[in-house]
């Protein structure tokens, strides 16, 4: 995938994308002065990006505010 693609797909700015690559967060490889992301990265890092809701919050005790 091209880094317009990655973009489209995550629905993100190109520079995000090259932020993304550039910080080793999505897997690129460099062809000349453009990079080809492998679908499977983009994959890889949404699995790793996505929030788990069913995952308490640390921060949360449990009680009201009111306490």
């Amino acid at each position: 995938m091209t880094i317009a693609e990655v973009a489209e797909a995550l629905r993100v700015s190109r520079m995000t994308v090259y932020r993304l690559v550039n910080s080793h967060a999505i897997h690129a490889v460099r062809f000349g002065r453009s990079y080809r992301v492998p679908e499977s990265a983009v994959e890889s890092y949404i699995e790793h990006s996505a929030v788990d809701e069913a995952r308490p919050n640390p921060d949360d005790d449990g009680g009201s505010a009111d306490d």
